[in-house]
């Protein structure tokens, strides 16, 4: 199957067939010891530094196609690899290494007044699906973490980074064979027909346990309503810092800008600020994103802080910019603050800066987000920077997983009992 491939009976022929190759490889998988998984992951960290070349090729192409059809400064960032980026790819699958081998551990274990000894083992899910947009670096992530957890995956990235996800597939297969695992734990769906989403999406039920949607809001959208299995994601990023009327200007200051204009791009970018009535130097917040770039659309009290300020219109409050734009807003305490985030936020994540422990306390319990923050930037929502080595994305579901997507959290278990002959009267 290849980029130019369009007949949908022989798109459906192909996508059955990875299912089956994935369901094969999970089952040898499961059963790999940790050396051996390990062992893979560092030949493909290895062979992603040893063929950056490569990979920067593939991704020069991708960028010059991407240019052509005029993408947005957002989907241009994720698009981009240089040898800083690709390093950090590589990095994570050590990081990921370094991590405790989920598979067999025993969450739980008690004894029944009958004998009966109970454990609850962490068991890999299978075959995931994952599904993504621009993120070329999201192949290498996410084949290391379903490799490390013991599942096969089949991949689908963007048709915008499909040279970029090649390159850096053809590593993780390397890693595979010298490793003696199959290739097959990790394949990529190379035609960018979008017959071939819908097919894993409403057909592969058999083949695949979970899908990962990781993309803008149409994409996670439409996983959700046509797929017919389990699926981990979230729509959107529309992400709060609260600068309370304790907090340190400085502080405040410099974790906003980090929060918003450290890249603009991602689902962990700050696109509110809500600024305590309260706060002595509000005027001095708004100049300081002013200043470096970033467009302000505030409420009235917000405009009369600073003459560049635009006017926010009820729409911005829910707004995911991906871009240097903020919506701002003077909120009157912690509450009046938890209370907007849960009418206009994605529960995704949110900060409060303050020094106040108790306003700190409040709003991280008030705040039913998947990741809840002090006195730190909301750009720390990343699987890597929370000792997870790499994430697939951040889940803003309540059931299965929460937060970052990492090793443990593409996990289930079961229960394993041992008896003596315990019949049930």
């Amino acid at each position: 199957m290849n980029a130019a491939l369009t007949d949908t009976a022989a798109i459906a022929t192909a996508m059955d067939a990875l299912g089956r190759q994935a369901v094969a490889a999970s089952q040898a998988l499961a059963q790999a010891s940790v050396s051996t998984k390990n062992q893979a992951l560092q030949a493909a960290a290895d062979a992603i530094r040893s063929r950056q070349a490569e990979i920067l090729a593939a991704n020069e192409l991708d960028i010059a196609a991407a240019k052509d059809r005029a993408l947005s400064g957002a989907l241009m960032d994720r698009l981009l690899l240089d040898a800083k980026r690709i390093e950090a790819m590589a990095k994570g699958i050590e990081e990921i290494i370094r991590l405790p081998d989920p598979i067999g551990a025993v969450i739980a274990e008690w004894t029944r007044p009958n004998g009966l000894r109970i454990q609850r083992v962490r068991v890999p899910l299978g075959v995931v699906g994952i599904i993504y947009e621009s993120r070329p670096n999201v192949t290498a992530d996410a084949g290391a973490l379903c490799l490390k957890s013991g599942n096969a995956v089949i991949l689908r990235g963007g048709s915008e980074s499909i040279r970029s996800s090649r390159a850096i597939h053809a590593c993780l297969e390397q890693g595979l064979r010298s490793a003696k695992l199959p290739a097959t734990a990790i394949q990529i769906v190379p035609t960018t027909d979008r017959a071939a989403v819908g097919h894993m999406l409403a057909e592969m039920s058999e083949w695949i346990d979970v899908v990962v949607p990781r993309g803008g809001k149409s994409l996670v959208e439409r996983v959700q309503r046509e797929a017919r299995v389990p699926v981990i994601g979230h729509l959107e990023g529309n992400c709060h810092v609260y600068v309370h009327a304790k907090a340190d200007a400085r502080m405040a200051i410099e974790i906003l800008l980090n929060a918003k204009m450290r890249r603009t791009g991602i689902c962990g970018a700050a696109e509110t600020v809500l600024i305590d009535r309260g706060f002595e130097n509000n005027a001095a917040l708004i100049k300081a994103l002013l200043d470096a770039g970033c467009a302000v659309r505030g409420d009235d009290q917000v405009q009369r802080l600073d003459s560049r300020v635009a006017a926010a219109s009820e729409a911005d409050w829910f707004t995911e910019y991906l871009d240097a734009i903020i919506a701002s807003k003077m909120v009157a305490g912690v509450e009046e603050a938890a209370a907007h985030i849960a009418k206009y936020g994605s529960a995704h994540t949110e900060s409060i800066v303050t020094e106040d422990q108790q306003a700190a306390d409040t709003f991280l319990t008030l705040v039913d987000s998947a990741i809840v923050l002090h006195n730190a930037s909301t750009q720390f929502a990343d699987g890597g920077e929370f000792g997870m080595g790499a994430e697939i994305g951040i889940s803003t579901d309540k059931f299965h997983a929460r937060g970052p997507v990492g090793v443990e959290q593409l996990t289930s278990y079961k229960y394993v009992v041992r008896g003596n002959g315990q019949v049930r009267v």
